[in-house]
């Protein structure tokens, strides 16, 4: 049952950010709106479990540490990639440049296949 309700909302996800992405605005708004709820709920549970602020800043840094989210959480992995190699941002690329980009990584994709099956042929001749 449990695997039935986990596909059920996996397909929803994935048919829904197929729609959202032809907005991008509209998925915006409506991905805006739902972190503004979630994180709203998480305050007033927050608030009605007595922690003060300072506490709730202390542990939630220290979560956020702990498991690796903190950088990423606020500033996130694409935008520090792009920052470090003077990328553009995925919002300025024209769509030609975007391509472009994923044809590149699909190149790099195959050659780091072809390079594990000559890593793989190798092992096997030194092992024999």
């Amino acid at each position: 049952m449990t695997k039935r309700i986990i596909h059920f909302f996996d397909k929803l996800e994935d048919r829904t950010r197929g729609w959202l992405s032809r907005t991008p605005l509209l998925y915006a708004l409506i991905g805006g709106v739902g972190v503004v709820l979630f994180w709203r709920g998480i305050w007033h549970i927050a608030d009605d479990a007595g922690l003060s602020s300072i506490l709730s800043v202390v542990i939630g840094g220290l979560i956020l540490l702990v498991t690796g989210v903190f950088v990423s959480a606020f500033i996130g992995n694409r935008l520090i990639i792009s920052g470090l190699s003077g990328d553009k941002k995925l919002a300025e690329m024209t769509r030609e440049e975007i391509e472009t980009e994923e044809e590149q990584i699909r190149q790099i994709k195959e050659t780091v296949v072809k390079i594990e099956k000559q890593v793989e042929k190798i092992e096997k001749e030194t092992i024999h």
